[in-house]
């Protein structure tokens, strides 16, 4: 019994010695492992007789349930230790203000979309929306912009590897006005056999795509085109409605708009309308922001519309180039780029 007790005090030395839980499975195999002191104990059993094996046994086992007890207590004492150290190397200072995630926003193009559209709204246009994979026909041919015209060359595009099924292949939209002739059409053959025909109010924004990019232009940009129709629309109502659109996008009414003629095919007689501030940074420089005219007569028919009772204009303004006027940037390429720095001065 004396050597058992002998055995259990070596074995709590041994643990208490232990300084990680690597060393104490070390010391656990010197006393209950396969070789261990309290195991070959056990194994010595049999060399005795019944009565002696089962009093020694019963001493044994004791001895062993010590052993696993101080053990076991080891154990949870270096456990603790290592919470102990865990939590002071990682505390947190409840003193410090804490890492709050930060709000979105919306990007300062979809900004400057959604403002034009409310404006246009309150005055009674309707936004479409359509296709930015459109057929040769709605992109140019419809647009008075037939095969192998020279004015194609001012729309370059971008073309996939799917053709309309004559053998033109599609093309990524030049410009919004496709959707001037789908809005068109789809409004004709609603009110066919109405006279007079209700007017056509509408605008077109969309992402757009040239073959064309500096500080100022991106193979990808944004465009709104508005497009008004009816018996009587001249352009007394074009100047009217641009000029109320534009100082009211700028809130400011110090601000003129002028007419410069120019060439579209799709309209005639066109016009770039140039905007200029009273006041401001860009005071006295003329500035374009967009391209109008009064819609052709072949254009109306292409609608299927009357070109002899319809007549009205179009406009076509870039939505970036008015977000970069309004916001102040001076180059285009940073609305897209992604930088946070940038874009979280819009939220």
């Amino acid at each position: 019994m004396e050597a058992l007790s002998l055995l259990v005090g070596q074995a709590e030395q041994a643990f208490a010695a232990a300084r990680t839980p690597a060393e104490l499975e070390d010391a656990k195999a010197r006393f209950l492992g396969k070789s261990g002191a309290v195991t070959m104990q056990l194994k010595q059993l049999a060399t005795l007789v019944a009565d002696e094996k089962k009093t020694r046994g019963a001493e044994i086992n004791a001895a062993k349930q010590q052993v696993e007890f101080l053990l076991g207590q080891r154990r949870q004492a270096l456990a603790d230790a290592e919470l102990a150290q865990q939590l002071r190397t990682e505390s947190l200072d409840v003193s410090l203000p804490g890492r709050h995630r930060g709000t979105g926003g919306l990007h300062p193009i979809t900004l400057a979309a959604q403002r034009i559209e409310a404006i246009f709204g309150s005055m009674g246009f309707d936004v479409a929306d359509g296709p930015e994979i459109e057929t040769d026909w709605y992109s140019f041919t419809a647009l008075n912009n037939p095969e192998n015209h020279p004015a194609r060359s001012m729309q370059d595009t971008f073309y996939v590897d799917v053709n309309d099924g004559e053998g033109r292949p599609l093309n990524l939209r030049p410009h919004t006005s496709p959707m001037q002739i789908r809005y068109a059409q789809a409004h004709a053959r609603k009110h066919a056999g109405a006279d007079p025909m209700p007017e056509i109010r509408v605008i077109a924004p969309g992402r757009t795509y040239r073959v064309d990019s500096d500080a100022t232009h991106s193979p990808m940009f944004h465009q709104v085109e508005g497009l008004w129709v009816g018996e009587n629309i001249s352009f007394k109502d074009l100047k009217a409605v641009y000029l109320r659109f534009i100082r009211t996008f700028f809130e400011t009414d110090d601000l003129r708009i002028r007419f410069r003629p120019s060439y579209f095919p799709f309209t005639e007689p066109s016009a770039e309308i140039d905007m200029m501030f009273g006041s401001g940074p860009l005071q006295g420089r003329w500035l374009e922001v967009s391209g109008s005219g009064q819609v052709h007569p072949q254009v109306i028919r292409n609608m299927g519309l009357d070109a002899e009772r319809c007549i009205g204009f179009a406009f076509g303004s870039g939505v970036d180039r008015l977000a970069m006027l309004r916001y102040g940037v001076s180059d285009l390429r940073l609305f897209f780029e992604g930088d946070l720095r940038f874009l979280t001065q819009f939220k």
